[in-house]
């Protein structure tokens, strides 16, 4: 990888492992691009001091001028904490949109402490497209053998089967190939998972299939997308991890998420599409249990690096 992609980091959630694992990979990172580093110095400091490092690559700070409260604890929601990690990803966002950075990369935030703050933004997802002014976003789940792209995400089991529809699935498979056609893949072949088990089973478990998904995947092959489906997700993820398919649409949260994280939980990464703008995150949540402790594993921070510089650069590979 060339080393002069600009990449903005956000510190996430001070309360949380965030700056600890960033603070891990800082030094190492230096080394594969620029990087711009968005929080508050307090926080990146502390989580150097937990990790047991002294990081001493080069980078440029934007503090967003926000004091340690007075009674922050770490592994506890705070909604100064929720403030931090929201005015973080909001000027590392604004530096993305006009050109300042050519990608940013999220540690994670914490979603009680972003209401408490007073948001009413659910998570990242969210916030980045109410910044960029979208409304068709997507999360990708990507770790080495598998991608993963959702239909929704923060949407309750029930609300997620009632969004299975024939334009919000053909949506989904048009952005997801717009999008990765964009970042470098060649030739994909999408395949899009059942809602049902066993496929519906002729419409004996359920008609989304037959009403929703199938015309969906029919009208992307008429626009030229090779897109296949609907598939048993009981298969479908075991066949693109062999290579029959670059990339699967999931039709809910925990049916995508389950497959990434049981196939290589510690090297997985998110990736938001439908955003004028590179972003890509650690696929683990703050932690709060562990935050402190020093026992945080970086190796996720590591890979959503390397990912949002190889994104920046348009170098996707078919060779997931």
């Amino acid at each position: 990888m060339k080393g002069n992609s600009i990449i903005g980091v956000t510190l996430g959630d001070p309360a949380g492992i965030g700056p600890e694992v960033f603070a891990r990979v800082l030094d190492d990172a230096s080394t594969k691009c620029k990087i711009v580093v968005y929080g508050t110095r307090w926080a990146l400091e502390l989580g150097a001091k937990i990790a047991g490092v002294s990081p001493n690559a080069r980078y440029k700070f934007v503090d967003v001028g926000i004091d340690k409260p007075a009674d922050f604890e770490l592994g506890v929601v705070s909604p100064v904490c929720g403030r931090i990690a929201v005015e973080s990803v909001e000027a590392a966002a604004a530096d993305a949109l006009s050109g300042q950075i050519d990608a940013m990369m999220t540690c994670p935030l914490n979603k009680e402490a972003i209401h408490a703050a007073g948001y009413s933004d659910i998570g990242h997802q969210e916030i980045l497209a109410r910044l960029a002014d979208v409304d068709a976003t997507a999360t990708m789940l990507m770790t080495p053998g598998l991608r993963v792209v959702h239909l929704s995400t923060h949407k309750s089991l029930i609300e997620a089967g009632q969004y299975v529809t024939r334009d919000n699935v053909l949506e989904k498979i048009d952005l997801c190939h717009r999008t990765l056609s964009g970042w470098g893949l060649q030739r994909i072949k999408i395949a899009v998972a059942a809602l049902n088990p066993h496929g519906g089973e002729g419409g004996l478990l359920g008609r989304e299939e037959i009403d929703a998904i199938e015309p969906a995947v029919e009208a992307a092959k008429e626009r030229g997308i090779d897109a296949r489906g609907p598939l048993p997700a009981d298969s479908v993820f075991n066949r693109a991890i062999e290579g029959e398919f670059d990339v699967v649409l999931a039709m809910y949260h925990d049916q995508g998420h389950i497959a990434i994280k049981v196939h290589n939980f510690h090297e997985s990464v998110t990736a938001t599409l439908g955003i004028p703008f590179v972003r890509t995150s650690v696929d683990h949540g703050t932690a709060f249990d562990i935050a402190g402790r020093g026992v945080a594993d970086s190796r996720g921070t590591t890979a959503a690096l390397d990912a949002a510089v190889m994104l920046a650069q348009g170098a996707l590979s078919n060779d997931a």
